[in-house]
């Protein structure tokens, strides 16, 4: 028969890599975007800027004829000048700086003179600022002698103002739909995985519940036997049927709202390293450093522990032979309590940081990379706190913390 497919780390590494592939199509697309649309602006730039020395020229032809061309005048008038109706044009004065005429320049006709003086100087300087002015030289027509130099600015139509600006508001409607979309699909995505998580628990602790039952009975049966001389036997079973309890419990807490009550955070960490120690190697010590013992959080204990010993359990396995696990608990300020959880092991390499708490995620030859994402779904989405990777180096070791709130949500929300 063939083996079905085993998730690993290259899945969710493939779909990063996919993400920074569709990225990297998305800015070609958009750059290619822009290009051709500044080509395009280019040689409209160009054309708009023939049209104004045309215009220009038109001017310094019908200010330096004689009268006997009348109508050569009016037809240069009727056909170029005239026909100019979208460039915006200031013609300007050389002498006296003084505007003499302007087309294509919307200018309210109410208004008093100053204040027509004063919009047509701010297009003027627009325009400054936009492109070099041409010339229109002013000859005497019996001599050609120069006596004078108008100018005449420009700026750009408002046909070419709108390509300039479209492609920058194409993208950004692009990316508005992109970032929709892709919200729209984590949620539905995380939605998905809410379902699986919760209906995988849900029946993880139904079928703990029967052999639960039926071990709770044995364990009554072997007290009661008069031939079991060693009864530790059935009092570390005893243990080992409290934990499953508990953690059938966790299980049923996952898809419901836990209710969060003022624990204890130190004492809830000794009775996760008591339970633990005697079931690790003798060569790995778990050290626990607090500066009180009574410090408090808001906690779901059987959930929490759960958390705890999840972290214990991977710095177990990072570690290796020997080494040492050390759990700081420190009362913090703007209503936290931090749990450090620091070991000595081989360390998290900086590439994969970003990655430890996602479903799939393992360096475990033989791991399903959960422990660690239904971690962070407990911390962050059942106890309103967080967990993250605080500090770590390969070969050096690795330091998570939880933070945790010492008052109700609700009270923090007052506040």
């Amino acid at each position: 028969m063939s083996k079905r497919p085993v998730p690993s780390t290259d899945f969710y590494e493939s779909n990063t890599n996919i993400k920074w592939i569709v990225l990297v199509i998305s800015v070609l697309i958009s750059a290619g975007s822009i290009y051709y649309t500044n080509v395009l602006v280019d040689q409209l730039k160009k054309r708009e800027r023939q049209q104004v020395e045309l215009f220009a020229r038109a001017l310094e032809y019908t200010a330096n004829s004689t009268s006997e061309s009348s109508s050569d005048i009016n037809f240069i008038a009727q056909e170029i000048v005239y026909q100019n109706t979208s460039i915006p044009i200031i013609l300007l004065d050389g002498g006296s700086g003084a505007i003499v005429n302007y087309r294509n320049i919307k200018v309210n006709e109410n208004w008093k003179k100053e204040r027509r003086e004063e919009f047509l100087q701010k297009e003027l300087n627009r325009m400054k600022s936009n492109y070099d002015p041409i010339e229109v030289p002013l000859r005497d027509p019996e001599t050609s002698e120069t006596f004078g130099i108008n100018y005449v600015y420009y700026r750009n139509s408002f046909l070419l103002t709108q390509l300039i600006t479209y492609p920058f508001i194409q993208l950004s409607v692009i990316a508005i739909f992109g970032f929709i979309a892709y919200l729209a699909f984590n949620y539905s995505k995380v939605a998905e995985q809410n379902r699986v998580w919760v209906g995988l628990a849900k029946e993880t602790a139904h079928q703990l519940g029967t052999p639960l039952s039926s071990l709770m009975a044995w364990v009554e049966v072997l007290r009661d036997d008069p031939n079991i001389k060693n009864k530790e036997i059935v009092t570390e079973l005893e243990k080992d049927i409290t934990k499953l309890t508990i953690v059938t419990e966790r299980f049923s807490s996952i898809g419901s709202v836990p209710s969060l009550k003022p624990e204890n955070v130190v004492a809830l960490v000794n009775n996760v390293v008591n339970y633990l120690r005697p079931r690790i190697s003798s060569k790995i010590k778990i050290e626990i450093f607090t500066l009180s013992e009574n410090i408090q959080a808001m906690i779901h204990t059987p959930l929490f522990e759960w958390v705890l010993e999840n972290l214990c359990k991977n710095a177990v396995d990072a570690i290796g032979t020997s080494g040492t696990i050390a759990i700081k608990i420190l009362r913090g300020s703007d209503n936290k309590v931090y749990i450090d959880v620091s070991d000595t092991g081989k360390g998290i390499p900086r590439s994969k940081v970003n990655m430890v708490f996602r479903p799939g995620f393992t360096t475990k030859k033989r791991g399903w990379g959960l422990g660690l994402a239904l971690a962070k779904r407990i911390i962050e989405a059942y106890h309103n706190g967080r967990i993250f990777v605080k500090a770590s180096e390969e070969s050096q070791g690795t330091t998570f913390r939880i933070a945790l709130n010492t008052i109700s949500a609700e009270k923090l929300q007052a506040n």
